[in-house]
């Protein structure tokens, strides 16, 4: 008679799991679904109940579910634990598997996940067992299980020893793809960026409302021969567009000549403006043509124009109601056709106003005015320049870096006090420290930030410019409090009234309502902004930006003990988030970047 084989259930069911889990790794860019394919094929099969893969939340030093099955949505919210806390925690720390075979005897087990009245009765055990990859511990397989079942304990860790190296291999490969994903996403963008930068025929990088507004002014004047003034901060671009307003126009075959009216000692900006005659000073041993000279048939652009000297600035104004000039020594007034085009950071009627500029010739300069929106008021754009920069970068260093995930959200969160200027400086030593020469993280970006925090920035003092007005009313662009100091760390009661072209009168009940605001919060428990800025740091910033000067703007991080004080302030100002960013001392772009992350839109 032949022989029947007797088959041993436990271990074919073992066998199953085993196949089935392996089987899971090729489903890793789905971690999500193939992960808890795996949870539940060892709670089918093996009774290994509750299974759940715990791994660190970011850089805060706790373990969360990230993935499970058998757990509902309230017990994954619960399952957070720091290192060390709780057999998990313990597991993590150490990175020794652990078995209790009575959790209501062990005083380690917290119940802090699964409540003990939702468990069986009857004796309830409960095994954890770290997840290794290269020789580190990165997560936590756990489950619960029946004391009294056939299988031994080591039986079932040697198993979940087994598949936590699924799950591992899971993890990395998935790592990978979304690596390689991303790499792959760069470099398309970079491509994008690289075909815009060519394709704007001017230099003029961006796409926003705000940039259109400057660039629609800009075309208005091109064939003209109106004198133009362009304001705006340092860092915006002055240069680059005098120079657009050069080569668009019909002088784009002539002289384009630019000259810093700060970069040059007052005693010497004279000859370099208007030229010399020979013998008409000592060292004169030549005759010299000026600038304004040799801009004949071209362009002239003088930039900081604010720093002119007094006595320049009524020679300045006569070549302007002339056409021509007198070089010094000279007798004999020379004409000349030059496109004027001037520039300032500061605020010209101020200066009148200072006696330090003369009035008539600000009149004369201010004929066709054109602001330059800061960068922190150009949505969207910052990506685009970023990776304008980061392709220059790249070409110039011979590297290929990349921007890592979250890298591009950090740049667009940060409010630029150096414009355009700052950003190209941060892109290009942020590509020669990348890691592995390749990826650009936030924290590097940080990094390079919070390096420079010591500089002081003195931005524009634009106040309720006329031109500033209509950039405004013709960008259909609600700015709120985007000054330059909006980082200024004034008390909330203390409105800011020197922003370019907006006006706090709106608000005048900030007094108010943050006071009401700020000891609500306080009763709650949560740190507020302005204890927070009485102690010069930002919630949950990095290491604190020292605060110097009222126009020192910082960078803080985003903290979920701001979720109250956003709703609050966006309740006061009946959903008008321009408003609850002035009432918290945020620029709109900020404020509208913590409802995002803090998932209040």
């Amino acid at each position: 008679m032949k022989q029947v084989e007797h088959l041993d259930i436990a271990n074919h069911s073992e066998y199953i799991v085993i196949k089935e889990a392996a089987e899971q790794i090729e489903h890793a860019y789905e971690p999500q679904k193939a992960i808890r394919t795996i949870l539940s094929l060892i709670s089918r099969q093996m009774g290994l109940n509750r299974g759940r893969i715990l791994l660190e939340e970011g850089d805060s030093g706790f373990l969360h579910v990230a993935y499970s099955f058998g757990l509902t949505e309230e017990e994954i919210q619960r399952s957070r634990f720091s290192m060390g806390e709780g057999i998990s925690g313990k597991v993590m720390h150490t990175g020794t598997p652990m078995i209790v075979s009575d959790i209501d005897k062990e005083d380690d087990y917290l119940f802090r996940t699964v409540d003990r009245s939702t468990l069986p009765s009857e004796t309830v055990a409960f095994i954890a067992t770290p997840i290794i990859r290269g020789g580190v511990t990165i997560g936590v397989l756990a489950v619960n299980r029946l004391t009294k079942r056939s299988r031994s304990f080591d039986k079932d860790l040697g198993l979940l020893k087994l598949i936590s190296l699924f799950i591992s291999e899971i993890l990395s490969v998935h790592s990978m793809l979304q690596k390689q994903t991303q790499i792959l996403k760069e470099e398309n963008e970079q491509l994008r960026s690289m075909a815009l930068g060519q394709g704007s025929q001017f230099g003029i990088i961006g796409e926003s409302s705000a940039l259109m507004v400057a660039l629609n002014k800009v075309s208005r004047a091109v064939n003209t021969s109106v004198t133009v003034l362009l304001k705006g901060e340092s860092g915006t671009g002055k240069e680059r567009f005098s120079r657009m307003l050069h080569l668009a126009s019909h002088r784009q075959d002539g002289p384009f000549i630019a000259i810093n009216c700060a970069a040059i000692p007052e005693e010497l900006l004279e000859s370099e403006l208007f030229g010399h005659e020979k013998g008409a000073f000592t060292g004169a041993i030549q005759m010299k043509q000026g600038k304004i000279e040799l801009a004949n048939k071209g362009t002239l652009f003088l930039d900081e124009i604010g720093d002119l000297d007094l006595s320049l600035q009524a020679k300045l104004l006569r070549v302007l109601e002339e056409r021509s000039i007198t070089r010094i020594g000279g007798t004999r007034p020379i004409p000349i056709d030059a496109r004027i085009i001037v520039a300032s950071h500061k605020n010209l009627q101020d200066s009148v106003n200072q006696k330090t500029f003369r009035l008539d010739l600000f009149y004369r300069l201010n004929v066709f005015p054109i602001m330059l929106p800061p960068l922190r008021e150009r949505d969207g754009d910052i990506r685009l320049l970023a990776r304008h920069f980061l392709n220059q970068a790249n070409q110039e260093y011979q590297s290929s870096a990349i921007f890592d995930q979250g890298a591009l959200n950090f740049l667009e969160s940060y409010d630029w006090p150096g414009n355009i200027r700052q950003l190209e400086n941060v892109i290009k030593r942020s590509v020669l420290l990348a890691d592995d020469n390749r990826f650009i993280t936030a924290p590097l970006i940080e990094n390079i930030i919070i390096d420079e925090s010591g500089i002081i920035h003195n931005t524009s003092n634009e106040r309720v410019p006329s031109d500033a007005q209509s950039y405004s009313a013709e960008s259909n662009f609600s700015h709120g409090q985007h000054s330059h100091d909006a980082f200024h760390h004034q008390p909330f009661s203390q409105p800011q009234t020197h922003n370019q072209g907006y006006t706090t009168q709106t608000y005048s009940n900030n007094s108010a309502f943050s006071a009401n605001l700020v000891s609500s919060h306080q009763e709650s428990g949560l740190p507020s902004f302005a204890d927070s800025r009485a102690h010069n740091t930002m919630p949950n910033g990095p290491e604190p930006f020292k605060q110097q000067t009222g126009d020192k703007r910082n960078y803080w991080r985003v903290s979920e003990d701001e979720s109250t004080l956003l709703q609050q302030a966006l309740e006061a100002a009946r959903g008008n988030k321009t408003q609850a960013a002035s009432m918290l001392n945020m620029t709109p772009r900020q404020f509208s970047y913590r409802l995002k992350k803090l998932k209040l839109e």
